[in-house]
């Protein structure tokens, strides 16, 4: 899976030249279930409620995908891709959701994707 929307990936994006003569880049929404949380950038903008667990989960699942597999993370690198990939002030609520909701797997302060075995 790759929601990472970085052009010329499988769900990416795509770069247009606007008749203005300005060339822009775009990020699609992944799915139609979290289109109402993100910019016309990709961004997360807000957090679902509790009773719209599946946009969350959608949204843990799309914010997951931003991770390379085996690969061990910061907590500062894990900080940087979610404020890159959110609008919110405080994006370590999104931290706290993937690690309660076993997206991503912490120890000896490093972090993983927990569906794969970290390297090193």
């Amino acid at each position: 899976m790759n929601g990472s929307g970085s052009p010329g990936k499988p769900g990416g994006g795509s770069i247009e030249f606007l008749w203005s003569g300005v060339w822009t880049a775009t990020i699609p929404p992944m799915t139609k279930s979290i289109a109402a949380f993100q910019d016309e950038y990709g961004r997360i903008t807000g957090w679902p409620s509790d009773r719209r667990r599946a946009h969350q989960l959608a949204i843990l699942d799309h914010l997951t995908g931003l991770f390379e597999p085996g690969r061990r993370y910061s907590e500062d690198e894990v900080m940087g891709v979610l404020a890159d990939h959110s609008t919110l002030e405080d994006p370590g609520i999104l931290l706290t959701e993937l690690v309660d909701g076993d997206y991503l797997a912490r120890g000896d302060g490093t972090y993983w994707r927990a569906d794969s075995r970290p390297n090193g």
